[in-house]
């Protein structure tokens, strides 16, 4: 034997560190169990170890409604769904509401009596006081005796003819057309009195004096259409307070009611006894004053003896010291 270390055949081995190790600390390996000998491998079945996969699940769409569209709509709007329908004609029916009204309410100027044919109109009906301002003479403190021979109706048939046909326009100015109306059953020729209307209202010496405004006298056309601006209407005593009520005229003086010039029958024949039978100046006088308050002038006094009346002092029932007048402009 030499100096050299002898490896003893068969001896005992050297043993690595590594191998000594405990078997409980090495991972034991997974095996599936041995399929059976009839059943065909699964080509899906996973050669490794298993592992669980995260995949995404897919939602799930709402089945969507079924019907028409009405019952589409229903189902996914409720209540609404009736109720807009509604509302919506409801708004439509309020329009319509206030676009008649509207056309209904704008019916021209003035406002005037039913015509049934071109001469008759129907039995009016009075305006209300807070709308149609009234003014008159009042009723004298004592009503002077009626002539020995009346020579007019006491009562008429309480309608009113519009006195048809026009006039020429007199003076210059602005424009105001008027008409004129005779109560029915009182036996005076109207085309006679609209005649003697026209030549009042037309002189010189009347409202018009100096271009102030002119006048023209129109028809039962322009009467139906309200195509005028206020009227001149003889009445007999016992129809003066249809046409002109609460302004207390006795069935005596004459008036103006709304926008009427109410002329009393039994004046326009007899006048009254200042004018001391004086019926012609009495006349130009009673229409000049009642168209002079349609025109929206007031009363006035006497300015002193002597001096011509105003011819909207009430005359009818005193001249107060002055000299009688028929004119605004003598």
């Amino acid at each position: 034997m030499t100096g050299s270390r002898t490896r003893v055949e068969g001896g005992p081995r050297r043993t690595d560190l590594a191998d000594v190790r405990p078997r409980a600390h090495r991972p034991a390996a997974v095996s599936s169990p041995p399929a059976p000998p009839w059943s065909d491998p699964d080509p899906r079945a996973p050669s490794g170890p298993l592992v669980a996969r995260r995949e995404p699940v897919p939602l799930r769409r709402a089945a969507p409604l079924r019907g028409g569209r009405w019952r589409r709509f229903v189902r996914r709007h409720g209540w609404r769904a009736y109720a807009i329908p509604l509302l919506t004609i409801a708004t439509l029916v309020t329009l319509v509401d206030l676009v008649t009204a509207g056309s209904d309410g704008a019916s021209g100027r003035g406002s005037a009596a039913a015509v049934g044919s071109p001469l008759v109109t129907a039995q009016p009906t009075a305006p209300a006081p807070g709308t149609a301002p009234a003014e008159g003479e009042g009723a004298p403190a004592e009503t002077p005796a009626p002539p020995a021979a009346a020579t007019y109706v006491e009562q008429g048939a309480g309608t009113l003819s519009v006195v048809d046909g026009s006039s020429t326009v007199y003076g210059s100015g602005p424009l105001q057309r008027f008409v004129v109306e005779v109560e029915d059953g009182i036996g005076v020729d109207g085309a006679q009195f609209a005649a003697a209307v026209e030549g009042t209202l037309g002189d010189p010496r009347s409202w018009g004096a100096g271009g102030q405004m002119s006048f023209q006298r129109v028809g039962a056309a322009e009467s139906a259409a309200g195509d005028y601006d206020f009227r001149v209407s003889l009445v007999s005593p016992g129809s003066m307070e249809t046409y002109c009520p609460g302004v207390g005229t006795g069935g005596y003086t004459s008036c103006r009611y709304g926008e009427r010039a109410v002329v009393n029958l039994a004046r326009w024949e007899t006048a009254v006894p200042d004018y001391d039978g004086d019926i012609a100046t009495y006349r130009l006088y009673v229409v000049n004053h009642e168209v002079g308050h349609a025109l929206g002038n007031g009363h006035q006094d006497c300015p002193g003896p002597g001096q011509l009346a105003p011819v909207m002092q009430q005359q009818t029932l005193g001249l107060q010291g002055c000299a009688k007048n028929a004119w605004p402009h003598p």
